[in-house]
């Protein structure tokens, strides 16, 4: 199944920042909270309102979220290259199985979240107890959305939505709503679970409560569970918000740009995603996602060529790394020309020269385009060693979004 991509292009101007924070958050743009910021109670509801701002800032002179350009055209797709899904319905014992009783000590301790419990499109950083593999990349903080959905993106941005998630049930809810609302989430080592209950639609609240949650389990292995679904998807949708049900993951690479100082410009592109058939998604139901093998699996030169478990990996010596290109490393990968090195080469040609050994080790700080022989025209990415001025990304104004569809053939 082939999916059109949004792109979404932000530039920032010194004299809008100061009307930034006057916008109305009906932009679909969510606030998110820094983790020291959190406030816990175990087991009850606190009474509190909360506005956060982004936790973090952003390098360079703007953000955009895009596909990939037309020379290396990666069409997001639910392939089964990453993850392999199935549903089960009210008569399965294993929907049963995967829904997590959060009132089961046995569990863990749960923690109910009072500021995203009563909130409105916020979300808050939280720090995992075991490293998280997700796409292939570990991860040990997500970040927890009012809106049902997790963020897995290491940049901290407004545009949480788009992209790098987790999302049993991506929609526009409200939890302040309703005292009965909450957001909870437990951590015994071996699973995370986050558990949205009795969350309500702006407009639809009559219809009642949704309840659902999302467990990470330790192996990577990932469940979605609903209990509470009183409407059907396909009336859920809002201009505010998106409705998604899935994965997705991305990668940022660093480019150029007119704007001083430094020119930096950082573009964030999806390379994957997963979406699950929404009209499974009712009463008593459950959805469970199993990671495959990637190319970062393998740690050695003759496993990443040759293993039946993945495809088109390719070995690049100088970061000691088997990839296919397409992955959270991306910039590194270009940044030591690993397509062209690995090119047509094989275990024995990085070992037959002692070149090719010495280098087998890679520097601490990359080589800038100079340094490697390459053309004016081929400097395209930004170094380490060049001043970039940090801007919030809270602080691109909504009138400086323009969004555009693009989609394109897998070359």
């Amino acid at each position: 199944m082939w999916f059109g991509l949004v792109m979404l292009f932000l530039c920032l101007s010194q004299t809008e920042q100061a009307n930034v924070w006057d916008q109305q958050q009906t932009d679909g743009l969510y606030s998110v909270i820094p983790q020291q910021r959190e406030e816990l109670t175990a087991g009850n509801r606190v009474q509190r309102s909360f506005s956060g701002r982004t936790s973090r800032a952003v390098l360079g002179g703007g953000l955009t979220i895009n596909t990939l350009p037309n020379n290396m055209t990666h069409v997001v797709e639910d392939s089964g290259k990453y993850y392999m899904w199935r549903s089960f319905g009210p008569e399965d014992q294993r929907t049963q199985d995967l829904w997590f009783d959060m009132s089961d000590v046995q569990h863990g301790q749960v923690r109910v979240h009072s500021i995203l419990s009563n909130s409105y499109k916020q979300a808050v950083r939280v720090a995992l107890s075991f490293d998280f593999p997700f796409y292939g990349h570990y991860l040990r903080q997500i970040t927890i959305a009012t809106g049902g959905f997790i963020f897995t993106g290491d940049i901290t941005h407004r545009m949480l939505t788009t992209t790098q998630y987790i999302a049993p049930l991506m929609a526009n809810f409200d939890p302040s709503y309703s005292k009965d609302s909450t957001v909870q989430y437990l951590d015994n080592g071996k699973v995370f679970v986050v558990q949205w209950e009795q969350v309500r639609l702006p407009g639809k609240e009559s219809a009642g409560g949704f309840t659902f949650q999302a467990a990470l389990y330790k192996t990577g292995r990932i469940s979605f569970s609903y209990r509470d679904i009183p409407l059907s998807l396909d009336v859920i949708g809002s201009v505010e918000h998106p409705v998604k049900v899935g994965l997705s993951d991305a990668f940022m690479v660093m480019s150029p740009t007119s704007q001083p100082p430094g020119g930096a410009q950082q573009t964030i592109y999806e390379y994957h995603r997963v979406e699950i058939d929404m009209t499974k998604i009712t009463n008593s139901s459950a959805v469970e996602l199993t990671p495959l093998p990637t190319c970062l699996l393998h740690d050695s030169c003759e496993l990443c060529l040759s293993s039946n478990q993945t495809s088109g990996c390719s070995w690049c010596n100088v970061l000691q790394r088997c990839s296919d290109g397409m992955d959270r490393h991306r910039q590194e990968w270009l940044d030591y020309s690993c397509s062209e090195e690995s090119k047509d080469a094989t275990c024995d040609d990085y070992f037959r020269n002692e070149s090719f050994t010495a280098s087998s080790v890679a520097p601490e700080t990359p080589l800038t385009p100079e340094q490697r022989g390459c053309k004016r025209e081929d400097q395209i990415f930004v170094t380490g060693s060049e001043t970039q001025k940090l801007l919030d990304i809270d602080e691109v104004p909504k009138s400086a979004t323009r969004i555009h569809r693009s989609g394109g053939r897998r070359s």
